[in-house]
């Protein structure tokens, strides 16, 4: 009898790029691709962090290298990517957060956070996609999108908003690059313990309000993440496109 074989989570010859990498979900990512055997392209703006990172992940034995760069300046990503090799994994983790009640919201707020969770998203896209299309590059691209692109949340209208348009985002780039092998899904965490978060905690109501939602009764952890991240990212997943990983603690179960 020939039993059936788990597909490997192993990525040894598979180049990955990482948006966001310099903390939080998405320094996690590039570890856990690094782990797993992925040479690990690390995006962000602030150089210095960049390298540090960079660094202990080498001193691990791990495959990396810097790429200082802001997703939302479209023609500097275009040009830095273009002239790289064609990446096998694209891993989104760039993201703002603007919270304030619906009622005062600015106009500033709003462009700042579209600007980088929609419009910056999009492009890397768009742009990665393009080049596996056209290698004929059967890879995988993962926006880190939140448990708020499927429900509403307290002072969050616009963060709300941008994970809501990612989410249809991913679908309808699925539906039209899966015939070309290329995936695209989300990953949607609940609040994680990272120092973005602690301002929201602070506040007792805040705190009392996501502890109540949380049915694990525990915030998310980065290494929560980083499973998550793995699997949509190798042939784990390989039949899996257009769809959202939901890290919520059952959140959104009801």
């Amino acid at each position: 009898m020939n039993l059936p074989t788990t597909p490997s989570m192993r990525l040894d010859g598979k180049t990955a790029i990482i948006a966001g990498a310099s903390s939080g979900i998405g320094l996690g990512a590039a570890c856990a691709l690094a782990e797993a055997g992925a040479h690990v392209v690390c995006v962000a703006r602030r150089y210095e962090v960049l390298k540090e990172v960079v660094d202990a992940i080498s001193k691990k034995g791990w495959s990396a290298e810097a790429l200082q760069l802001d997703i939302s300046d479209l023609k500097a990503t275009e040009k830095a990517l273009t002239i790289m090799p064609c990446f096998d994994i694209v891993v989104n983790s760039a993201g703002i957060a603007r919270h304030t009640s619906a009622l005062e919201t600015t106009p500033q707020d709003y462009d700042a956070v579209m600007d980088i969770n929609v419009r910056a998203a999009y492009f890397l896209s768009q742009i990665c996609a393009k080049r596996m299309i056209e290698k004929g590059r059967k890879g995988s691209i993962v926006h880190i999108s939140s448990q708020m692109g499927h429900v509403g949340g307290i002072d969050r209208a616009v963060y709300c908003a941008s994970k809501w348009a990612i989410e249809g985002m991913v679908k309808a780039m699925a539906m039209e690059w899966g015939k070309s092998g290329v995936r695209i899904n989300t990953i949607c965490p609940t609040f994680v313990s990272t120092p973005l978060t602690q301002a929201t905690l602070k506040d007792p109501q805040r705190a009392a309000w996501i502890m109540e939602k949380i049915k694990l009764g525990r915030l998310a952890e980065v290494d929560d993440i980083m499973g998550a991240v793995l699997y949509l990212s190798s042939d784990l997943s390989k039949m899996v496109t257009g769809t959202s990983l939901l890290v919520d603690g059952g959140w959104t179960a009801g």
